[in-house]
């Protein structure tokens, strides 16, 4: 037996592995305690000397709503750096940022809820800034090195613990804790599960969180997949946090249970361990679970194994071994290198998406700068604070000098009169900014909004001149010329107090709604309307009886954007137009966008400038893809957000200093009519993405140019019992020193069923000097080959020729090969062995996937208002079938044919009365042999599981 120091239990000997300890913890905790430990702020046991612990830390792009913290560009432009040594680095610096602000602050946790590997699927989805990219193997490359940055190198252990979001097929905003998301089995396997699979099979993710939404008609919460798969990757405890307030929503939105104990209970049995809801207020998630042990609906150990998922991760962030956590004594936080990380990452990021010739620029460049986003460094709602900020304006000043950059923001001026014949007006503020500067002089955002100290909104004879920033979609803000934004703080008045629009729910924005011959201006945080009363400007009382009335407003205009534009471009060299989003408004969390269209106000900026000066240069700054025409322009760039350093990147790519060599983690697409339906999962049959769109893209995935150019050549293969061997080399032809983003694709080249037009199965950036070649080798395993084959339920590698194809993007291929891989071939379905599972299926019109029951299992149906047809192919009847059945709820019809023929069989549903889940079994007589495509059609609101066939 292993002796233990003199009163010291086991479970704080470290020399006992992590499973023994959390055994004899857990025989020391009372059923109590461990209720209570299932809370996102779990409580302290101060009897076991065990501290409180909290769940959670958001850490997607740098230390985020803690304070001032190293800004690393938005996930999405880390994507587009396809650099994996970098994003691990990052990942490093974040943790270590972690370690260093918990020293100081017990708030800041070391469950990690980042990264975000949702695929980039919908480029209108609102959170596409959070996401790496829309191909499978790209994301979980990328989630896989920004989690081993953040877990540490060390053996025993972690530095924090990064959690996954937000499992599974998460991809809208719009209705999204109510939304379900159909997806087949093929797109499940092939494409959602995967970006997960790679990342947790890695061994540096402690757990996953959760989404909103819900699949296949079951909230994702209660999801079989986390026992089904997620919980079979790993022989690590996983660790499953609530994404907040989701537990109540499976009753209070999505009423997928009666009652918050069943609710609770069956989050907890498919394998949620720590619940976030209700705040720092963890009495309800208390007394739902107390609930649900007095009701029977859990037991004890069902709630111990949440709690070892939870002490897992606690053991292994050294909570119990102070004296031997490595980590203990970090204090690493806005270094130099830290700075310089975010500068180079911030520079790799950068996509090049055309040049004629005009960049990079000469250092003698008169240049004339124009945009809404040229003097701005913007955050998102995961960002930290800034404890630096470079904005392009700022970066081009440094870069270039001041007197060589000439600047028009391109804004409209205008003054707002009211019906009185007076103008709003922005009275002077006695308390100064130096008030709500914070740390090394960052103007903390948080500080300014809401505040109640400033003097409101009045109105005068003259007026104040507000720049108007239309946003698209009716939306704009209104800036003071002091550079705060008109914001409603809760006493519901006008105040210049804002840095930046920004919070959960924006104060900053509004609506002009014409009314009469003017216009009324709606406060779109609260709906109200902006009156002017006897003390100050605000908005509109709930109840219209209750106070002043809306005032109508005329809208004067001293200069237009365009004009100011104008005067500024006509003698310059080049001019750079900087135009994008800000994250917080018309696509973000909560939201998503309606269009791919650049802002209009923005499209008449960049006409003017390219009407003024052919030598126009657009750089878009932007958390998604915009369908923006280019074709005029001298030369086009991208870039996501690049946090803290932004400024400086982009100066130093414009000038040359550093060669472009991002690359576009995600089509772009050339117009809406290119997209599918937001809500629309399935990639396969509505072909989205790279891995299946038809049409042409604006940009397609992985492009991305150079200040140089590259030859690929020498293009070997070789085929192992496990893998296939691919090496080919890459020289720089050109006379700049550059990174180039090597590319490997394959395709079947002759599939039995929908293959992606071309797949990513590795890349490499490398960087390489004038002349200077290298030769890459990639070892790709074979079942980066295989499909999930729904005939069989399983993997399967199809044999026959596989094209190879390398180059600098999807579509810029420079080498290609066919390959003759073995595999396992196909057969037509055993129908008279399996039968036919309803979401099989190989084409559907009007069907969506739905839950079988609310523990596993899937069926389907038509989807509301119309007739579904399935088609399932090659299927084997043997030598003859004499019956069918069908396991169906609900109530309607389905139809059986074969190969688009007669209807031979026709099932008439009649309801049960008894819900969705009441199933029964149906039977009749038909007759089929030998191998045919069996067709349903389904009609009704019924449900099918599964038909059978028998002789």
């Amino acid at each position: 037996m292993t002796a233990h120091p003199p009163h010291t239990p086991p479970f704080r000997d470290a020399h006992l592995p992590f499973a023994k300890r959390i055994d004899d913890l857990l025989t020391r905790l009372t059923l109590d305690e461990k209720i209570g430990f299932l809370h996102q702020f779990a409580p302290a046991v101060e009897r076991l000397g065990i501290p409180a612990f909290r769940t959670g830390q958001e850490a997607l792009h740098g230390v985020a709503w803690m304070g001032p913290a190293t800004v690393f560009p938005q996930a999405v432009g880390l994507g587009a750096t396809w650099n994996t040594d970098l994003v691990r680095r990052i990942g490093e610096a974040v943790s270590q940022e972690v370690r260093a602000m918990r020293a100081r602050d017990d708030r800041v946790g070391l469950n990690i809820w980042a990264p975000t590997v949702n695929l980039l699927r919908h480029p209108l989805w609102g959170r596409n800034e959070e996401g790496y990219s829309e191909d499978p193997k790209l994301t979980s490359a990328i989630a896989t090195a920004y989690t081993r940055g953040l877990r540490g190198d060390h053996p025993t252990y972690w530095r924090t613990a990064p959690v996954l979001k937000h499992w599974l097929a998460h991809n809208n905003e719009t209705d999204r804790a109510i939304s379900s998301s159909s997806v087949r089995p093929r797109v499940l396997h092939e494409y959602d599960l995967r970006a997960f699979r790679e990342a947790v099979e890695a061994g540096a993710v402690a757990g996953v969180m959760p989404a909103y939404n819900l699949v296949n008609g079951r909230p994702n919460h209660v999801s079989p997949y986390l026992r089904e798969h997620l919980r079979t990757w790993t022989d690590e405890e996983l660790l499953v946090c609530s994404d907040a307030g989701a537990p109540s929503n499976l009753v209070d939105h999505e009423h997928y249970f009666d009652t918050h104990e069943e609710a609770t209970a069956a989050s907890l049995r498919a394998g949620v361990d720590s619940f976030t809801d209700h705040g720092t207020d963890s009495s309800q998630m208390i007394a739902r679970i107390q609930g649900a042990l007095d009701q029977g609906l859990l037991t004890e150990a069902e709630i111990d194994t949440a709690v070892r998922r939870q002490l897992s991760v606690r053991f292994r962030l050294g909570e119990f071994d102070p004296r031997h956590d490595p980590h203990a004594g970090v204090t690493d936080f806005d270094t130099p290198a830290h700075r310089a990380l975010a500068q180079e990452a911030a520079e790799q990021a950068i996509v090049l998406l055309r040049n004629d010739g005009v960049l990079p620029l000469a250092a003698d460049t008169r240049l004339a700068v124009v945009g809404l986003l040229a003097d701005e460094c913007k955050l998102d709602w995961y960002s930290g604070t800034l404890l630096h900020r470079s904005t392009p304006l700022e970066g081009l000043y440094e870069r270039f000098g001041a007197e060589r950059v000439e600047f028009a923001e391109g804004v409209d001026r205008v003054r707002l009169k009211t019906s009185a014949g007076t103008f709003l007006h922005v009275l002077a503020s006695e308390s100064g900014e130096d008030e709500v500067r914070g740390a090394e002089g960052a103007l903390d955002p948080a500080l300014l909004a809401g505040r109640t100290d400033l003097p409101p909104l009045t109105t005068d004879a003259t007026g104040t001149e507000f720049a108007l920033i239309d946003w698209d979609e009716g939306v704009l803000t209104l800036r003071a010329p002091d550079g705060r934004y008109l914001s409603v703080a809760e006493d519901g008045y006008l105040r210049a107090s804002a840095d930046q629009p920004g919070g959960w729910v924006v104060q900053e924005t509004f609506r002009l709604e014409p009314h009469g011959s003017g216009h009324l201006l709606r406060h779109i945080g609260t709906g109200r309307h902006v009156c002017v009363a006897a003390d100050g400007v605000k908005v509109a009382d709930e109840n219209p009886e209750a106070g002043a009335k809306p005032e109508t407003f005329e809208l004067i205009i001293a200069e237009r954007g365009e004009d100011a534009v104008t005067r500024i471009t006509s003698e310059a060299d080049v001019v750079l137009v900087v135009a994008g989003n800000d994250p917080h408004l018309n696509g973000r969390e909560t939201e998503d966008r309606a269009s791919l269209r650049l802002p209009a106000h923005q499209e008449r900026l960049l006409r003017a400038a390219r009407a003024a000066n052919p030598r126009t240069v657009l750089a878009l700054v932007s958390a998604y893809p915009y369908a923006v025409d280019t074709s005029g322009l001298a030369a086009a760039l991208w870039t996501a957000h690049g946090g803290q350093a932004a400024g400086t990147a982009l100066a130093r790519v414009l000038a040359g200093d550093v060669s472009p060599a991002g690359r576009l983690p995600q089509t772009w697409y050339e117009s809406d009519a290119d997209l599918p339906g937001l809500l629309d999962y399935d990639v396969i049959g509505s072909r989205q993405t790279y891995l299946y769109f038809e049409g042409t893209p604006l940009f397609p995935f992985g492009h991305g140019l150079s200040y140089t150019s590259f030859s690929y050549g020498d293009l070997t293969t070789r085929v192992t019992e496990e893998a296939l061997h691919v090496s080919f080399t890459i020289t720089n032809t050109g006379d700049v020193t550059s990174d180039e983003v090597a590319q490997l694709y394959t395709r079947a080249i002759d599939p039995a069923l929908p293959r992606p037009r071309r797949e990513l199965v590795a890349h490499r950036r490398v960087t390489l000097a004038p002349g200077a070649q290298e030769e890459l080798s990639f070892e790709v395993p074979l079942r980066a080959f295989e499909f999930w084959d729904v005939t069989q339920g399983r993997w399967r590698l199809e044999p026959g020729p596989y094209e190879l194809l390398a180059g600098a993007s999807s579509e810029d291929i420079r080498l290609r090969t066919t390959v003759p891989l073995d595999g396992e071939p196909g057969a037509p379905r055993p129908v008279c062995q399996r039968g036919l599972e309803g979401a099989d299926f190989d084409e559907q019109s009007g069907v969506e996937i739905v839950d079988r029951t609310r523990v596993a299992g899937d069926a389907v149906t038509a989807t509301e208002g119309r007739a579904g047809e399935l088609l399932y192919r090659d299927c084997d009847f043997g030598d003859g079938v004499t019956e069918a059945t069908v396991t169906v709820s609900g109530e309607g019809s389905v139809e059986l044919s074969l190969d688009g023929g007669a209807v031979l069989a026709t099932w008439q549903v009649a309801e049960s009365g008894s819900g969705p889940y009441d199933y029964t079994t149906l039977g009749t007589g038909v007759g089929a042999e030998g191998v045919h495509d069996v067709h349903l059609r389904l009609r009704g609101p019924l449900r099918l599981a599964h038909v059978g066939f028998s002789g």
